[in-house]
């Protein structure tokens, strides 16, 4: 059977295919009367009818489609970010394609043989707007989330609060007692990283020691590094402050195969709030990013940019969440 078209619906109901085109493209308000829209609907469905969108697409210059590109699949925020972002979007008619990009944080690969001609905008997080010169170019309007606000190449930014939870997280330490720090720090080389570094150098400042140990984001790779830097208990940290909750549970796994406890022996703070953070045992004192607002709102700006609307919204508030793998400072 062939596929019925607009004209066999109008045929069916009696009306012009212009008609038709206007009441299935939701415009007919003021030009059709109800019952005739009424009829249209009923042909539509009896036939079942479905808009070519390819050939409005094209005609409207229009795919309605975004990209959102992040680093990963395996890190739960992207996840989240994404379902925020694909909730705006069909509020709005639009679709999200996710795009995990081959090389994480570094350049990113065209996914589409162009894809200036399969989208109409990109959204980009936790990386740099060059990594994504081989996706767009100059003609597609780009989002970035959580990345260098001052960076030209994007049309709009969508950041979260990072420096002020660090200076929440320092805040609860120290007023906990707690004056040797460690710094488990992501080796991505991301601008939020570098956020969340200055920050907590800067308000420690002469108050407190601080050293810093990277690590890769994994269990693993974070466990192996603080089984080092805790070997020695002569200049032992009394609290780890982690870039990731992943990284926290790395830390917190290399204190009990050391014998420390958390955190009457040693404090642990994370970042993100992960499901992991109440998986583990305690459970980790984190900053909580709320992921789907930003995808919520890296849509919203899209959508803002694509209309020619400006976009200016203040950094998105972040919040500390105490759990039970921060406690009083051991006294010495």
């Amino acid at each position: 059977m062939t596929r019925p078209t607009s004209r066999d619906v109008a045929t069916a109901a009696g009306v012009s295919q212009a008609t038709v085109s206007l009441v299935l493209g939701d415009k007919w308000r003021g030009r059709v009367s109800e019952r005739t829209a009424a009829t249209v609907r009923e042909a539509a469905t009896e036939l079942g009818y479905r808009p070519n969108l390819a050939a409005r697409n094209l005609r409207l210059g229009s795919t309605r489609t975004a990209l959102l590109v992040v680093p990963a699949l395996t890190n739960e925020f992207f996840a989240r970010v994404y379902t925020g972002a694909a909730r705006v979007a069909a509020e709005h008619g639009f679709g999200v394609v996710l795009y995990p990009s081959p090389d994480g944080t570094g350049p990113a690969r065209d996914p589409f043989a162009s894809a200036r001609a399969a989208l109409d905008g990109v959204i980009a997080s936790s990386m740099a707007a060059d990594a994504l010169t081989d996706i767009g170019g100059d003609d597609l309007p780009l989002v970035m989330l959580d990345s260098d606000p001052t960076s030209g190449a994007a049309a709009a930014h969508v950041n979260l609060a990072m420096a002020d939870g660090v200076r929440q997280v320092v805040t609860h330490l120290l007023g906990l007692g707690h004056r040797r720090f460690l710094h488990l720090a992501s080796a991505v080389d991301t601008w939020t990283f570098d956020v969340r570094a200055e920050a907590l150098t800067a308000r420690l400042g002469p108050h407190a020691e601080l050293r810093t140990v990277r690590a890769a984001l994994s269990v693993d790779a974070a466990r192996t590094a603080m089984e080092t830097a805790l070997a020695t208990p002569h200049d032992r940290p009394t609290a780890i402050v982690c870039d990731d909750d992943i990284l926290a549970a790395g830390a917190c796994k290399a204190a009990r195969r050391l014998g420390l406890r958390v955190p009457e022996d040693l404090s642990v703070t994370g970042f993100d709030d992960l499901a992991l953070a109440t998986a583990v045992e305690p459970e980790l004192t984190t900053v909580r990013l709320p992921a789907e607002r930003v995808g919520e709102q890296g849509m919203t700006a899209l959508l803002a940019v694509l209309e020619g609307t400006p976009w200016t919204p203040a950094d998105i508030p972040v919040e500390l969440v105490v759990r039970d793998s921060t406690g009083p400072a051991p006294t010495p």
